[in-house]
């Protein structure tokens, strides 16, 4: 428990098996997660195999796709804080107690991995998706007017259990861009909001997306056409 409130946290797997072991490991070593599941979504073989041998619980969701683990973990945990993040050995799950103290005040915490001072050598952040995430993140700062914005990407983050009923009601992507929605869904039905640096470290394995600079483009042009349309549609969402 994290001041007396139930946490949380949610894992999606996919190639992560070499590492997933360990980072539950560490969540677990915290002393304040009370459940860590993960979600299998068609997972690499031995995953099962790796998580058995923690404490988790493993959940299979058939239906593919980023967007659609998490959605899939939200909906299967009940604590007051729901911890999301990736288990490829990019994040320190310490670095959860840099965001749950701002979960007082905001019920929608999200990591930034674009401050220089955090990403260690080696880390899978280049100039071009350091820029990239800032230069989204400053478009989603402007037309949404938010707090300070540095990386629309982050896929580790806190968030309340009534923030995430309330994204589940209008999320709508299974891929690559959900994290990027739930940002967006928080900022239009007026979450508070806040983002924090976080450690970022070299992934153990490969992704699937940021591994493929075609996969990255693609995505970031996603996510620009995902931001234009939330804004026009920004009235009907916060019905």
């Amino acid at each position: 428990m994290w001041n007396a409130m139930t946490l949380s946290v949610v894992l999606p797997t996919y190639n992560e098996k070499d590492s997933i072991a360990e980072v539950i490991r560490r969540f677990e070593a915290t002393g304040i997660v009370d459940e860590v599941v993960v979600i299998n979504n068609n997972a690499a073989p031995g995953t099962t195999e790796e998580v058995a041998t923690t404490g988790a619980r493993e959940v299979v969701e058939t239906r593919q796709g980023y967007g659609a683990a998490i959605q899939r973990g939200l909906k299967e945990v009940d604590t007051d804080l729901v911890c999301v993040c990736e288990p490829d050995g990019t994040f320190q799950p310490e670095d959860l107690f840099k965001l749950l103290p701002f979960t007082a005040e905001c019920d929608f915490v999200i990591g930034s991995r674009t401050v220089s001072n955090f990403i260690w050598d080696g880390a899978n952040m280049g100039w071009f998706l350091q820029w990239g995430n800032w230069a989204v993140a400053k478009l989603v700062e402007v037309l949404f007017n938010t707090s300070s914005l540095s990386d629309v990407g982050c896929t580790f983050r806190v968030l309340s259990r009534e923030r995430k009923h309330d994204i589940l009601s209008k999320s709508r992507l299974d891929g690559s861009a959900y994290g990027l929605e739930m940002l967006l869904l928080a900022v239009v039905r007026r979450a508070k909001v806040v983002q924090v640096p976080v450690n970022y470290r070299p992934r153990v394995g490969v992704s699937s997306v940021t591994g493929d600079f075609g996969k990255t483009v693609s995505l970031g042009i996603e996510m620009i056409g995902l931001v234009l349309r939330t804004r026009l549609r920004a009235r009907w969402l916060r019905r």
